[in-house]
């Protein structure tokens, strides 16, 4: 098994009613996510809504999480930004806190080549002695990061792991082929962990896991058991549940859904705005169908 785990919760934020970051929350939500099956928590990743987070509360809250769960779950903090420099920076500050992990998303609005992508990360993994996980998400970056560059990338022993989020099945098996047997890849959408797995995925980084860790947790451990059927049956009664968490822009369905399900975390900080009402109404049906509410 990759050294993170199989089922890493992407968290959410939790703030209070003025929109600060609540940290008392934060490190409640950090233990429930590790009871309800996350072997490991990504923290000020895109969930988190790291783009409006300032360096000081990126740290509190990282300290705040490792603080609650480390030595129990792994702690991957995202660190990762468009400037190379500022990345290093805050790599070695969260280095300091005690994470078990970083992750890097590939610098996103300069749109690098894939020279400028492999120099980008090969600088920070030189930074820092932390195992690394890189997070590609074209759809948000507006860069795609190829598998002839992770394959680059992967000679560097701090970089062990990708976060596939391109959402192309046959680009997740081209990396299985061009990646060492023991780099993890992890699916970066929860309605693809099943078909990642497929084809030689270890496991996903989770939003759903907010609210049915323990059922992903028992489809990924079917899988790897050889269970396909009871694998599939579950991917089969969670797909609502994965789709609906994207109605629109991620974090606003899952900030909601726990809100819904009795656990408050807050709104999102602009320039994100809550769901509009069809929306919230088609995420409480799935939740009321789902016995979740």
């Amino acid at each position: 098994m990759a050294q993170f785990g199989r089922l890493l919760t992407a968290m959410v934020t939790p703030f209070n009613s003025e929109l600060e970051v609540d940290y008392e929350r934060a490190a409640e939500l950090a233990k429930r996510l590790c009871e309800g099956g996350s072997d490991g928590l990504v923290v000020c990743g895109t969930t988190g809504e790291s783009p409006t987070l300032s360096t000081e509360e990126k740290l509190k809250l990282i300290q705040a999480v490792v603080d609650a769960v480390g030595g129990e779950a792994a702690v991957i903090a995202g660190t990762g930004s468009n400037c190379t420099a500022a990345t290093v920076e805050l790599t070695k500050a969260v280095q300091r806190l005690g994470v078990d992990g970083i992750m890097l998303v590939a610098p996103y609005y300069n749109k690098p080549s894939q020279e400028g992508l492999y120099q980008h990360f090969r600088t920070v993994a030189e930074s820092t002695s932390l195992p690394i996980m890189i997070y590609n998400i074209p759809g948000r970056t507006g860069v795609n990061i190829l598998p002839e560059t992770m394959a680059r990338l992967a000679e560097i022993p701090n970089i062990v792991a990708i976060k596939e989020a391109a959402g192309n099945l046959e680009q997740a098996a081209q990396l299985r082929r061009l990646l060492p047997k023991d780099f993890a890849i992890y699916s970066g959408d929860d309605s693809l962990t099943l078909p990642i797995l497929s084809v030689g995925g270890c496991g996903v980084v989770s939003v759903a896991s907010h609210l049915v860790g323990r059922q992903m947790k028992e489809m990924i451990e079917a899988y790897v058991k050889g269970d396909v059927a009871t694998a599939a049956r579950l991917h089969t009664e969670l797909l609502p549940l994965f789709k609906v968490l994207f109605i629109t822009t991620n974090p606003v369905p899952v900030k909601l859904a726990l809100n819904m399900v009795g656990y408050p975390v807050g709104g999102v900080r602009l320039p994100l705005v809550e769901a509009g009402e069809k929306e919230a109404q088609a995420i409480r049906k799935v939740l009321e169908d789902m016995h979740l509410v």
